[in-house]
């Protein structure tokens, strides 16, 4: 029989020139069962833990016994990593978010700017003048979809006069602001201001202005008939004129009105301003229905205003709700401007972007309302590695963001109120709501 060595690797033939023993031998009755000979012990069964010892005849006094180091078996126990909690105070500040961002990214070109304007406004005129000169049934939808998009560019860029972006020119800002926002019949100075409250208070659920969440005494206060048409398309995106005459449900005032409690005492002028101008259009398009018809002036202006709300509705309620992931509200100390501005999200709306000025990059647009929208994108891509997974990427779109329906009708689904106690807080879901999902 060949002679065996046993190593870690294995079982492995010793060569040839190896001498046979002279005395002794060993034993293997079994093929499958590999002994070796110990003349103290007999012979060993390696095959098994407990050994088995025979009694050898004829063994000389030599010890055969192989010393064989066996490697311990060590398991690789790999340690999870905690969970993520988009709740927790993030381990940076708001510092560190400046610090990344490029010196370039806080620039404003008001010449920049006011190409953006021009370029708007030379497209809504010429989408315009070519639906009334087609006007025939199949132009028509297609004007709405566009110019109601462009409506919405509009507000964008008079936006940005509001939170001074646009220029350094309080001046400039609130000229092409007014003129901007009247056309679509916002009123600049007082949603200007309420604006700048929903910024400085985002996360906050008393304090937040904008699609902030209904603590649940609120929420059962409203009749079914209010809680079912504020979770059911399209009736939550045509809200917005309604938000501007009286708010949201628990808060009470008007955009229009000076003595709101939107604004404060030295506010009172500007707002006077914004309701005068927007009633000068209001007018205007009185004089222009009475030139024009009312029918072509539905067809012309009245359907693409139409639009523009629900872009104005979907974009702002997607920016703060519908992720795959829940994301918490704030009261008390828990509450802080940067946590807050955390929650919201960004999104992507394929050829949309360039359309509405790129303010689907949200997250730096609402902690650094002051960076040009033309320099968002860059901003954003400097800041991700501070922010780590507190920045959340959006889905990538394709050329128009159909996906973004689905995100907005799961959330509707879903998130109905929060607690009326916590200082840490998540949607919840009222099962009585036809269609809504039951899990939290």
């Amino acid at each position: 029989m060949a002679s065996l060595v046993f190593s870690e690797c294995g079982l492995n033939p010793l060569p040839s020139l190896f001498p046979r023993p002279r005395t002794g031998t060993i034993s293997c009755k079994n093929p499958s069962k590999v002994t070796f000979l110990n003349p103290n012990k007999g012979l060993v069964d390696l095959n098994s833990k407990k050994r088995s010892f025979f009694p050898c005849n004829g063994i000389k006094d030599r010890n055969w016994e192989l010393r064989v180091s066996v490697p311990l078996r060590v398991d690789t126990i790999e340690k999870e990593l905690p969970e993520f909690d988009p709740g927790a105070p993030p381990p940076f500040n708001l510092a560190d978010i400046r610090a990344a961002i490029p010196k370039h990214c806080w620039v404003k070109d008001p010449l920049k700017s006011m190409s953006y304007v021009v370029r708007d406004v030379a497209v809504v005129i010429g989408l315009a003048a070519a639906a009334a000169y087609l006007n025939h049934w199949l132009v028509w939808p297609l004007y709405w979809a566009a110019q109601g998009t462009m409506f919405w560019g509009l507000f964008v860029l008079g936006h940005d006069c509001g939170h001074g972006s646009f220029s350094n020119n309080p001046k400039l800002n609130s000229v092409v602001g007014h003129l901007l926002h009247s056309s679509i019949l916002v009123p600049y100075h007082g949603w200007r201001i309420s604006h700048r409250t929903h910024h400085q208070n985002h996360g906050h659920v008393e304090n937040d202005e904008s699609w902030h969440p209904l603590p649940e005494k609120i929420y059962r206060s409203l009749d079914i008939a209010t809680r079912i048409l504020r979770f059911t398309v399209p009736f939550p995106m045509l809200a917005y004129p309604f938000y501007l005459w009286s708010r949201s449900p628990g808060k009470t005032g008007s955009h229009f009105h000076p003595d709101s409690d939107l604004f404060v005492p030295n506010e009172r002028k500007d707002v006077i301003t914004s309701t005068v101008c927007w009633t000068a259009m209001v007018a205007l398009l009185v004089g222009l229905g009475f030139a024009m018809g009312p029918i072509q002036l539905l067809k012309l202006y009245v359907v693409p205003y139409w639009i523009f709300v629900m872009w104005l509705d979907l974009v702002t309620y997607l920016h703060h709700h519908g992720h795959e992931d829940k994301l918490p509200w704030y009261r008390g100390q828990e509450w802080s401007y940067l946590r807050g501005g955390l929650t919201t999200l960004d999104r992507d709306y394929g050829w949309i972007n360039n359309i509405h000025h790129d303010i689907g990059t949200h997250v730096i647009h609402h902690l650094f309302p002051q960076i040009p929208h033309y320099h968002l994108i860059d901003a954003t891509e400097a800041a991700k590695p501070v922010l780590g997974k507190y920045y959340r990427e959006p889905k990538k779109s394709s050329p128009l963001p159909f996906h973004l329906i689905g995100d907005l009708i799961r959330s509707l689904k879903k998130d109905h109120f929060v607690s009326d106690t916590g200082d840490v807080i998540y949607y919840q879901t009222d099962s009585n709501i036809r269609g809504s999902s039951t899990s939290m």
